[in-house]
This record gives structure tokens, C-alpha cells and sequence, in this order.
């Protein structure tokens, strides 16, 4: 089997144990909907995505695209979400920490079954990570990751 075969067979595989377990596109958009509907009305996320966000229904439908691409392989979503967080000038590890307990706690009430909201809790931990660490790398340096590994 060549590379092109097995990275297909993947991402067949990993398709249909998600449909199996209840991630599907209808899924996908109740919790983007909801998810960004406590968001505008958080009091510390509310201020920053209404500062940013110009069309709502743009940014669901791309939020949506995001998400089915993460734990459908849809290929849907294309774009660049670290430049797009560096450019928000401010956030720092508390904004991420509220953004995971609206997102765990949407998923709280309205995942189908526990695989479904860990998977969603998973994925959106290692993001996270991931944002966090490129924001401190892009104002700090890679001195930023150094002082992150000591701690």
C-alpha cells in the first residue's frame, strides 16, 4: 500500500468511527450555533469576538467547516487560525481557559454520549495548546516556549 492509499484508508476509518459514535455535520452545527451563542454573551469572550467578528454567519459557517475538517476530514476549512489568533492583541492563557469551560460546558449539554464530548474536549485542548503556544512564541520569542517547559 503507498502513502496516498493508507493516509485515504485513515481518514475513512477515522469518518466512520466518528459518524459511528455520533459526530456528524448536524452535530457539528447545533454545537458551533450554541457554542457561539454563550460566547456572545460571556462577559470576558463576549467583548473580543464582538470586536472581531463582523458577520456571524460567515464565522459560523467557517467555525462549522473548521470543526467537520478536525473530526470528519472533510477537508472543508482552509486558512491560517494562528495568524488569525496573534492578531487579536490581549488573549493569554485565561481567555483560553474560559473558552475550553463554555466549549466543555456546551458540550456538557448537548453531546449525544461521553465519546462524543471527549473528542470535542480533546481536540479543542491540543488547538488551544497549540494557539497559546504560537501567540507566546510570536510576542516572546522561543525563549517563551523554554520558559513554559521549566515551569
Amino acid at each position: 500500500m503507498n502513502a496516498v492509499d493508507h493516509v485515504a484508508q485513515a481518514r475513512a476509518r477515522k469518518l466512520a468511527d466518528a459518524l459511528a459514535c455520533g459526530i456528524d455535520d448536524a452535530f457539528i452545527s447545533q454545537l458551533v450555533e450554541q457554542f457561539y451563542e454563550a460566547v456572545r454573551l460571556d462577559a470576558m469572550l463576549g467583548p473580543i469576538f464582538g470586536a472581531k467578528v463582523n458577520d456571524w454567519p460567515y464565522h459560523l459557517a467557517r467555525m462549522k467547516d473548521f470543526w467537520a475538517s478536525v473530526l470528519l476530514e472533510s477537508g472543508r476549512f482552509s486558512g491560517n487560525p494562528m495568524k488569525k489568533h496573534i492578531a487579536i492583541g490581549g488573549l493569554d492563557s485565561a481567555h483560553f481557559a474560559r473558552w475550553q469551560s463554555v466549549w466543555d460546558a456546551t458540550l456538557t449539554r448537548i453531546a449525544p454520549n461521553e465519546q462524543v464530548a471527549n473528542q470535542f474536549r480533546d481536540a479543542a485542548r491540543r488547538i488551544g495548546e497549540s494557539l497559546l503556544t504560537g501567540i507566546k512564541v510570536d510576542r516572546g520569542g522561543p525563549a517563551a516556549i523554554s520558559a513554559k517547559a521549566a515551569a
